[in-house]
């Protein structure tokens, strides 16, 4: 089959490899589509992403894809042929490590009823499992992509412990900063204080629930929050993945208020200044969100899709056939692609 690779050089290429194999617990899926990770995706490429050293490339690429099970392991009671799985993943093949490789065309999902049964003392197994959802038939199988997304977001948050008449400033109106702020709006969290660049973004994010949208580059910003919140906020979060955003975080925080990084930085040290920061304040770094608590948030998500309160198509931008799989991360690397990019595969 075929699969993205990133070589040691960082250049991309499509590589032939055998279909995965899978155990008695597991399920054959032919991948749907695989979403574009802005953070993950663009680090692993440009070998800065934390825990993957230059010795581990060259890596099969992917970890936000969608497939379509063809064959099931003889333990197997939870999936059948023909469910739509979320997350399916391919282990490392032949000089290829892997990076979870769901930008190709199979992929491996494990069956929770299974796993529990026979393999319950393997944590991170029944972790990964009850992360790998069935989805129900009215969800379209590309879109379908942006509930990884939906799913991380809604866990962070409730790592975060952002709650309802809660004051946060979002960072970044990117498609994980614009999935933070209407789960934040629908979750009563107030107000909202969205930054960005880029007007249509902010636009954007008015429309998902912000109740205060700014340009992060104005040279009054902390001034006007200041104005809007005059105790500070109670979260700043970092929805980019830039260091001096936590710098940028002081001065807005009220006391005990907590700067909140979810993007992945390139860089993995700074020089920390708090000279403007309260005398009591928290630093919560939430960048690899557990695939236990990403399952538990799956059913507040389809339940928010289900009744209309989000939609999947609002965050999704770009959608490329893999035959254009390299034109796609060309664009990616232009910052062409303005939300969500998502792989199509032949289903």
């Amino acid at each position: 089959m075929k699969t993205l690779i990133v070589k040691k050089d960082h250049q991309l290429r499509i590589a032939e490899i055998d279909r995965p194999v899978y155990d008695d617990c597991q399920a054959l899926v032919k991948i749907v589509s695989c979403g574009i990770c802005n953070g993950t995706d663009a680090k692993l490429i440009h070998g800065t992403f934390k825990g993957f050293a230059e010795d581990r490339y060259p890596l099969m690429l992917g970890h936000e894809a969608v497939g379509r099970v063809i064959e099931t392991g003889r333990l197997v009671e939870g999936l059948k042929t023909g469910d739509l799985v979320l997350l399916p993943f391919v282990e490392a093949s032949g000089p290829y490590q892997s990076a979870w490789g769901g930008f190709s065309e199979y992929g491996v999902v494990s069956d929770l009823p299974a796993v529990l049964r026979h393999a319950p003392h393997d944590l991170e197994r029944v972790g990964l499992a009850r992360s790998q959802t069935v989805l129900p038939d009215w969800v379209d199988p590309v879109e379908a992509v942006m509930i990884v997304t939906l799913r991380e977001v809604l866990s962070s948050i409730r790592r975060f412990k952002m709650r309802e008449n809660d004051s946060v400033v979002v960072f970044g109106c990117g498609p994980v900063g614009q999935t933070f702020i209407r789960f934040l709006h629908l979750l009563g969290v107030k107000p909202i204080i969205a930054l960005d660049i880029v007007e249509e973004k902010l636009e954007l994010a008015r429309s998902l629930g912000a109740d205060i949208a700014m340009n992060s580059q104005d040279p009054d910003i902390t001034d006007r929050i200041r104005a809007i919140c005059p105790d500070g906020v109670d979260h700043v979060l970092d929805a980019v993945g830039i260091s001096s955003i936590i710098n940028r975080a002081m001065p807005l925080l009220k006391d005990q208020g907590a700067i909140c990084c979810y993007g992945i930085s390139p860089n993995l040290d700074m020089q920390l200044d708090w000279s403007e920061a309260p005398y009591n304040w928290k630093l919560h770094f939430q960048q690899f969100p557990a695939k236990e608590e990403e399952g538990q948030a799956h059913s507040q998500v389809m339940a928010w899709l289900e009744a209309g309160a989000i939609r999947l198509s609002d965050y999704i931008s770009d959608v490329f056939p893999f035959e254009e799989i390299l034109t796609a991360f060309e664009r990616l690397e232009k910052k062409e692609i303005p939300l969500k990019g998502i792989i199509r595969f032949d289903d």
